[in-house]
């Protein structure tokens, strides 16, 4: 199940690590977190070189609808409510800046990547207060926000929330561009990290500064990230033959859908739930809606995405514990990691670079993620807590980064970890971490 931007684009392959090697710094992970981090990095005269256990763009990024966009759902609200005032218009104006930054980047290097101005909106059948009061937070943020009725959507919703100079475009022909110049060793997976040394099974990369821009910090301690955050898989279709839209659209009712157009194509995207508490029928639920808005539509393929949510919704951009001042994490974007990956790429060049960054407490690892985060925080540690127990038990399907008992993901015949996320295919190769190996099991299929 290829995405339609992996069906679309191959990004030239690169060679694994071929030895020992030192440099100045290394980035762990070739997704476009990483690629954009590194890319930003050397422009300011820094020696990088970017470590991929698999190929460039192939993680979580190929899995993208690839919206760039400063609306995430209702978090400005949330953030007015949680945080304040003055974190709610830093969000604003970091998200807002890696949208113009996008727009620069691609425009001064001429890069052909079917970039495209739209809007993007919030919707709902159910909760029109929500809607206004977000549109309230995000203005107050310095956000130009309207809220609208009419809408392109081919049913009636009681409101919707309108961003204008918003954009989309297509992730690995960006990726590819942008890439080109880089030193990156591919299908080179990091086994551990000790100091300054990052361990690989091809030799040791010995690095001034590392930064984590592998989707989920692998490392137990320092970072404790396993107890921080948890992994959602989510599903996408792309429709042939349905009506063209303008904008891009999200539903924040239970499961509300994510249209967004590409090209000839309308992808539509939902179902999202828990990695590893298995949701069977989700392609199936997900296609009888589409087949319901858009009759004369057929599914030209479909894939799914995986991200990390945060006790508190927002990522883990910075330095990566207190204890380990050279290393730093990109990680925890929720279900915006485009925008997100560009927002983190600049910070994390400012700190590394300058010392400090205006967003640096905004989105600090170290910070406490407050009060509003425990209910969150209480489900991750029960559902983690009963993988771990069901993994004591003899027989069982463990994963090896933790011990928790693998759950089959019958939709897409692979193994699933409800502690932390990582996946298996069905003969046990790993497929996504934070765990580092494959499971050493002979008989895996249920």
């Amino acid at each position: 199940m290829e995405s339609i931007w992996n069906k679309q684009t191959r990004i030239p392959g690169r060679n694994p690590l071929p030895g020992n090697l030192d440099t100045e710094i290394a980035v762990i992970g070739a997704g476009l977190a990483g690629i954009l981090t590194a890319f930003y990095l050397a422009r300011e005269g820094k020696e990088v070189l970017v470590l991929e256990a698999s190929a460039t763009g192939m993680g979580q990024t190929s899995g993208t609808t690839a919206k760039i966009t400063s609306q995430h759902n209702l978090i400005y609200h949330s953030l007015l409510a949680n945080r304040g005032m003055d974190m709610m218009k830093l969000y604003a104006e970091s998200n807002q800046a890696a949208i113009q930054e996008y727009k620069r980047l691609i425009k001064d290097r001429r890069i052909q990547c079917h970039f495209q101005k739209r809007p993007a909106f919030l919707y709902t059948m159910e909760q029109p207060n929500a809607i206004h009061m977000e549109a309230i937070a995000a203005r107050q943020a310095g956000i130009p926000a309207s809220e609208v009725i009419d809408t392109q959507l081919p049913f009636t919703v009681k409101r919707a929330l309108r961003f204008d100079s918003q954009a989309s475009f297509h992730p690995l022909e960006f990726l590819e561009a942008i890439s080109s110049s880089l030193t990156i060793f591919e299908h080179t997976p990091v086994l551990s990290v000790k100091g300054h040394a990052v361990i690989t099974p091809y030799g040791n990369v010995t690095a001034e500064k590392i930064v984590f821009a592998c989707h989920y910090p692998f490392p137990l301690i320092p970072g404790y990230y396993f107890a921080r955050m948890y992994q959602e898989r989510s599903y996408v279709l792309a429709l042939s033959g349905a009506p063209d839209l303008e904008g891009m659209y999200l539903g924040i009712d239970p499961d509300g859908l994510s249209l967004r157009p590409a090209g000839s194509m309308l992808l539509v995207g939902g179902q999202s739930h828990r990695t590893g508490i298995p949701k069977p029928h989700a392609y199936e639920s997900l296609a009888s809606s589409a087949c319901h808005l858009f009759p004369q539509a057929s599914i030209a393929c479909k894939w799914s995405a995986q991200d990390c949510i945060t006790l508190d919704s927002l990522p883990y951009i910075g330095r990566f514990s207190r204890r380990n001042p050279h290393w730093f994490a990109a990680t925890g974007f929720g279900k915006w990691g485009m925008t997100l990956s560009m927002v983190s790429a600049l910070l994390l060049t400012d700190l590394i670079c300058h010392g400090s960054s205006p967003w640096e407490h905004l989105y600090s690892p170290l910070r406490f993620p407050g009060i509003s985060a425990l209910p969150r925080l209480a489900g991750h540690m029960a559902e983690s807590a009963r993988g771990l127990v069901k993994g004591l038990f003899p027989g069982v399907m463990r994963c090896p980064h933790m011990g928790c008992k693998l759950s089959w993901n019958e939709a897409e015949s692979t193994w699933d970890c409800p502690c932390h996320g990582s996946r298996f295919d069905s003969s046990g190769k790993l497929i996504t971490g934070p765990s580092q190996t494959s499971c050493r099991c002979h008989k895996l299929i249920p």
